[in-house]
């Protein structure tokens, strides 16, 4: 028999696990679903019924990834299906309300949760984020006219509830950015340089700043603590308050962990409570790094720059909450979502479990590179943005014949596997006066990878098919917009069919 110290010598004689080429999955599947089989001709002829509009197509009906988006599809844990039986459905004051407070001060810090009850309420529990960025905004935009939100990268529905609020929503990319195929490792980052002179110029009109971490827009790339730093000055001296779209929080820590100067040592718990301390505020869709199917919410700093400035605020945010969402102890969530995501935010910070979350995308994405399709590196932390510019680049491929567009339903009909359009007609606009698109900075398609759901195998056949599109890509004709150019958050509703080639 070995005794326990001379197996530890013995040990030191092989290379160490975490050295293999190859180490398992921080985790164990606990249940599976078996997929319904359906043929490419079957699927082709549903997605020219429902106008090559991928969000339209019957999922049960893919038989790849779904990989659309990876909001609100994570595979919860064994503890979150467990913590659904301890839901409490009281109309006020659930006791996953309370567990939910003091995770959100452990996580984000004790100044984003007042105590139930208080006179100065700044936590506000909504169903999802946008309608929490509606909420928010809505009482923003009653500020005055001609108002702006400057940030690093709105999102769609972000921007969209900015602008139905009568506001500008702007993008400040970094330049950093505008070079796809540099090294730069926190591309998400704000322009502090136009930030500035933007400030300069029409901080009157500036209510808040807000920084999206990370930065999906702008290919899911991350913000560097010394950007966030860096914008929170500038904001401070212009008494502009500092708000972060939070959806993706822990995968932003986690790059900062592994790439920024001083941060390798710390916790990732530790390097989140750094980035909040930044903010005045928050909104977050818990779909996201809340490791849930359902939630989301805002969360104001007490006696933070915004609170002080706007002081009838809250109040106007708690009315609406009560009106469209519910008790405030609830917001617009069974008890049963509260509990789930108590457990999810306790997860998110674990670093085993980011490692691997985020060297899952990014073998994804260098599978795509190493098959020759163009992606936007470094790999950002939740999905893979092909360019479609280049992808197309030696085509007859024009802007407005969003070849993201065909690329996407190509790649749906054909192989399984279902993708998101965001570029030239997601964040596009359509100008009927001058009968033509006013084409935007980036032209990607999404590959959002869901939390915990998808192998190795799965994502590697998704790269397989894509390198057969890629070789055929003079193939693969444009699209013409039969319904919805000119709409709002046209992407959603739109419908389209393939062009004639010549």
């Amino acid at each position: 028999m070995i005794r326990e110290a001379k197996m530890k010598s013995l040990l030191k004689k092989f290379p160490a696990e975490r050295d293999l080429l190859v180490t398992p999955r921080p985790y164990f599947n606990h249940s599976i679903e078996l997929k319904k089989t359906c043929t490419a001709q079957e699927r082709a002829e549903v997605l020219e019924k429902v106008g090559l509009n991928v969000f339209f197509f019957p999922s049960e009906m893919i038989t790849g990834c779904d990989l659309l988006s990876d909001s609100g599809v994570t595979t919860m844990t064994s503890e979150q299906w467990a913590a659904l039986h301890l839901g409490d459905e009281a109309y006020g004051s659930n006791r996953g309300y309370f567990m939910l407070k003091d995770q959100v001060v452990k996580t984000f810090g004790a100044a984003f949760f007042n105590e139930p009850g208080s006179s100065s309420p700044n936590a506000f529990i909504f169903h999802q984020g946008r309608s929490s960025e509606n909420a928010f905004f809505s009482r923003i935009g009653k500020l005055g006219k001609g108002l702006i939100i400057p940030s690093n990268g709105h999102f769609d529905t972000t921007g969209a509830n900015i602008e139905a609020n009568k506001m500008q929503a702007l993008n400040l990319f970094s330049d950093e950015l505008a070079v796809l195929q540099s090294d730069a490792r926190f591309k998400g980052n704000m322009n502090a340089r136009a930030l500035r002179e933007l400030l300069e110029k029409s901080h009157e009109r500036i209510p808040l700043v807000y920084l999206t971490v990370t930065n999906n827009t702008a290919g899911g790339q991350p913000v560097s603590m010394a950007n966030i730093k860096e914008v929170r000055l500038i904001t401070q001296e212009f008494d502009t308050p500092l708000f972060f779209d939070a959806c993706r929080f822990a995968e932003n820590a986690w790059f900062i962990k592994q790439f920024e100067p001083g941060y390798e040592k710390k916790g990732i718990e530790e390097i989140v409570q750094e980035m909040f301390s930044h903010a005045d505020g928050f909104t977050i869709s818990f779909k996201k790094d809340g490791l849930v199917n359902m939630g989301g919410g805002l969360f104001l700093r007490e006696n933070g720059m915004f609170m002080k400035k706007f002081p009838e605020i809250p109040g106007a945010i708690l009315d609406y909450q009560i009106l469209t969402e519910g008790h405030p102890t609830y917001g617009g969530l069974s008890g049963r979502d509260i509990m789930a995501l108590v457990h999810g935010l306790r997860l998110v910070t674990n670093e085993a479990y980011l490692a691997y979350r985020v060297e899952q995308v990014r073998d994804f994405g260098e599978g795509m590179v190493s098959q020759g399709i163009p992606v936007l590196r470094p790999i950002g932390g939740h999905a893979v943005y092909v360019d479609v510019n280049r992808f197309f680049g030696d085509t007859a491929m024009k802007p407005d014949d969003f070849g993201g567009v065909a690329l996407c339903a190509v790649l749906l009909a054909g192989y399984g596997h279902r993708a998101c359009e965001l570029g030239y007609f997601t964040f596009g606009q359509y100008d009927p006066k001058n009968n033509k698109e006013i084409i935007p900075e980036v032209n990607f398609v999404r590959f959002a990878v869901p939390r915990l759901r998808y192998e190795k195998q799965d994502l590697d056949a998704v790269s397989a098919a894509m390198k057969v599109l890629y070789d055929h890509r003079h193939d693969i004709p444009g699209v013409r917009v039969t319904y919805g150019r000119d709409l709002s958050l046209r992407h959603f509703k739109a419908r389209f069919t393939f062009k004639e080639q010549v």
